[in-house]
């Protein structure tokens, strides 16, 4: 598996640096390098290609030297992470000032996510992620023409089709219609994601005819997700639930999201590749997975056979565990915290809570986000895909945010390579 953590810094350029040297400053060969790291010196060029490690050319043009202090870093990062990350199923690093998880807690460049989420709404947060400044009030808008174009194009699909189908074809109509859309620069990718994430929302089906097409992106997003009339306390756990959401670090599909950015895709290019990633069952699809268990619990009125059952058929319980928090993932603290103000939420709580006890029996695992969305759509009268809709809107922000910053780094740098284990050639032509 390849899994990538951030670090504190934007990654610098992947050719040979040439810094300036203070007196203090103390420069390692490759060969003591690799020592040092207990790796081939060959490897030492792939922590470069990937952004661990920076490099210099010695002057005599023989080959480089390293910063030992950053090499012994990295080599007490390969010692606590139980590996030298030289081989894929190690750890690769991508450098971001984007979003950091630290025990039980995340942060958007540097203010804790929960506290940023109870107090800006989702258009202010996305604002933070992208230009570490807060502008009060904004709410993002799109004009007619592009909202026209991304409909027609969802309009066109058939019946059956997913929520996460349906955005990425408004994505790329939208793309379509931006003949502007091949711009890289900041302004460009800033001003093609204030009107991209309204596209997204404006291209949905509504489900109730009265349904808001103005205000906080919220307040628009909830007629597209269910028929209830929208109160207050319901559009703040929405609002929130998206402001939450908005980022989680390297993710499987902000991955992919940077990897297109590496290639030079425009932004909307960049998070159709996001979406489609988002798709899978082992990513977005989890929220629905767990609103699926609430309702059964609900519906059999305890959880215990309801746990019994998914455990006999060999199956994982969907909405517990995150393998980044040891603990209660903060996003669904924050949310069910919320979901207690909301009378109509207190029978699938009850559900939840059930199903968190009933689990923590065999295993100490504790409630994660998809469970919290579950609570939040399932009483809200919300389909199923609802959560993956609340994702992937929520996440769009996140993944313009990763493509910004790829773009200010070495084109194509995301390229790792491939270990052939296959038949060593040469071998004949197949009969």
């Amino acid at each position: 598996m390849l899994y990538l953590m951030a670090g504190p810094d934007t990654v610098s350029s992947m050719r040979d640096q040439e810094p300036a040297v203070g007196a203090a400053e103390r420069r390692l060969s490759t060969k003591e390098t690799a020592e040092l790291l207990g790796v081939k010196p060959e490897t030492v060029y792939a922590y470069v290609s990937r952004g661990q490690l920076s490099s210099r050319r010695d002057p005599s043009g023989r080959g480089s030297s390293f910063d030992a202090k950053e090499v012994e870093a990295l080599a007490r990062r390969n010692r606590r992470d139980g590996g030298s990350g030289a081989d894929f199923g190690g750890e690769l690093s991508v450098r971001t000032r984007i979003t950091l998880i630290d025990t039980d807690r995340y942060y958007f460049r540097g203010v804790d996510a929960t506290e940023l989420a109870a107090r800006h709404t989702y258009e202010e947060i996305a604002e933070w992620l992208w230009t570490g400044r807060l502008r009060p009030g904004v709410t993002f808008t799109a004009p007619e023409a592009s909202v026209a174009v991304a409909r027609r194009a969802v309009d066109a699909l058939p019946e059956h089709a997913g929520p996460t189908d349906r955005l990425r074809v408004a994505a790329i109509a939208a793309a379509a219609a931006d003949p502007l859309r091949f711009d890289l620069s900041e302004d460009a990718v800033l001003g093609t994601a204030r009107v991209l994430i309204p596209t997204l929302v404006a291209a949905l089906p509504p489900v109730r005819s009265a349904h808001r097409d103005q205000g906080p992106l919220a307040h628009r997003l909830w007629g597209r997700l269910t028929g209830h009339p929208a109160d207050d306390a319901s559009l703040r756990v929405l609002d929130t639930a998206l402001g939450l959401l908005v980022d989680h670090d390297l993710a499987a599909s902000t991955l992919a999201v940077r990897v297109a950015a590496s290639a030079r895709a425009h932004a909307y290019a960049a998070v159709s590749a996001g979406l489609g990633v988002l798709e899978g069952p082992l990513h977005g699809a989890a929220g629905g997975l767990a609103h699926r268990l609430v309702l059964e619990v609900l519906d059999r009125g305890a959880a215990g056979p309801v746990i019994a059952d998914e455990l006999r058929e060999g199956r994982r319980i969907p909405g517990l565990g995150h393998r980044l928090y040891p603990g209660e993932d903060p996003r669904a603290r924050a949310l069910f915290g919320l979901l207690e103000d909301i009378p109509r939420a207190a029978p699938a709580l009850a559900a939840a809570r059930d199903i968190v006890a009933t689990t923590a029996r065999h295993a100490p695992l504790h409630a994660n986000v998809d469970l919290a969305l579950a609570v939040f759509t399932a009483s809200s009268g919300m389909p199923s895909s609802a959560s993956e809709t609340i994702f992937a809107v929520a996440r769009t922000a996140g993944w313009i945010a990763h493509a910004l910053e790829e773009y200010g780094e070495r084109p194509l740098r995301m390229r790792p390579s491939g270990r052939y284990v296959g038949p060593r050639p040469p071998r004949p032509l197949p009969e």
